[in-house]
């Protein structure tokens, strides 16, 4: 559903960057928000709701609905929107509620 403009995969304008995603390599671009990098790898989910288990993805991409929550580098409860990817990062989708001390 989601699709990066052609000028913004063009290599000689952005970087990639290497991250992993739920133990699986990926790739992104410099400047890319891991919940932008998610949604253009197709991924329409990045957590599953504590009650429910609905999964849930992205949804304002400005910080304000809390929809796209991942773990990143072993810390849950991160708004995947507000944080930008990194060479390295270890991104992994979150199953319910963070749990204490993780």
């Amino acid at each position: 559903m989601f699709q990066r403009l052609p000028e913004a995969s063009d290599a000689t304008r952005r970087a990639r960057v290497d991250f992993t995603l739920d133990g699986a390599p990926a790739q992104g671009f410099t400047g890319d928000s891991v919940a932008a990098a998610l949604l253009a790898l197709g991924r329409d989910a990045c957590r599953e709701t504590a009650v429910s288990g609905m999964p849930r993805g992205p949804y304002c991409m400005m910080g304000v609905c809390f929809d796209c929550l991942v773990v990143i580098d072993g810390t849950g409860n991160r708004q995947g929107c507000m944080v930008r990817l990194r060479d390295g990062m270890v991104v992994e989708t979150q199953a319910g509620k963070r749990e204490i001390g993780r």
